[in-house]
């Protein structure tokens, strides 16, 4: 399955770089999901349902765009962004990718393969539940002191979200929100970023694969209430909020600026 995603991975990474920039006129169509439907996004759902279709698996895929979808009788669940971050996409701002979760299960804690391609620069993520976790087939480790050196979050709504997170912002020694949670959540496996705050409601497979990215090189995944996300269902549904760190003081240390308890 690895080697199907990273062909899939590879096709769109050269088949989408013409669409960078690229901002529509006229009204958008809605995805399954409930947003925005951009051209970008359309035209990687497709390459991804085609490849998929073609391993001949029975799969339940669950993608943004076109919601469920059975392939060969339905099976396995594949959770689908086909760009995340495809407003940056359509701006020109390179930073978005597409992630893909498989799980064996309905639940989250059921997810044990992930793979995330960032659609800017080629870069390759992957996590198998119990065989780590890699960028460009190098292993890699999530941040290892407590040092907030970098904390992202996502905003959905800036005036309602980024206050909830600000006594974590104000703490760090740098801050961004760049604008595609699975790729947050990625460079957050890497090292790069110490920790990841989602104040508001994401759905799953906006976060599926970056959260066994995360615990498979080393980090914590919770909600912002410090809860973990196991047995959190798959699916549509705008349903958890997100805390994600490089390990247990950085944890700790985020959930107490947060005002939560560990």
């Amino acid at each position: 399955m690895l080697s199907v995603l990273r062909e899939i991975g590879g096709r769109l990474f050269e088949e989408l770089k013409s669409e960078r920039g690229q901002a529509e006129t006229g009204e958008l169509p809605t995805g399954a999901a409930g947003d925005k439907t951009h051209h970008i996004d359309r035209r990687a759902e497709d390459i991804i349902l085609n490849g998929l279709k073609a391993l001949g698996e029975p799969l339940t895929v669950i993608s943004e765009e076109a919601g469920i979808v059975e392939l060969n009788g339905g099976g396995k669940t594949v959770l689908v962004d086909p760009v995340d971050g495809s407003r940056n996409a359509v701006a020109g701002i390179p930073f978005y990718c597409t992630s893909i979760a498989v799980a064996d299960g309905p639940r989250l804690g059921d997810v044990g393969l992930a793979y995330v391609i960032n659609l800017a620069n080629g870069d390759e993520f992957w996590a198998a539940k119990g065989g780590g976790a890699f960028l460009n087939g190098s292993a890699i480790a999530t941040q290892q002191d407590d040092i907030l050196r970098l904390v992202a979050y996502e905003a959905h709504t800036p005036g309602r979200d980024t206050p909830k997170v600000m006594p974590l912002l104000s703490q760090a020694r740098k801050a961004r929100c760049f604008g595609a949670t699975a790729l947050d959540l990625a460079y957050l496996a890497s090292g790069a970023v110490s920790v990841m705050a989602i104040p508001s409601l994401s759905r799953s497979f906006d976060f599926a694969g970056g959260w066994l990215l995360v615990r498979e090189a080393g980090g914590i995944f919770t909600n912002i209430e410090g809860n973990g996300l196991e047995e959190v269902e798959l699916g549509l549904k705008h349903i958890s909020t997100v805390l994600a760190s490089g390990n247990v003081e950085l944890h700790k240390k985020a959930l107490g600026f947060l005002g939560r308890s560990d």
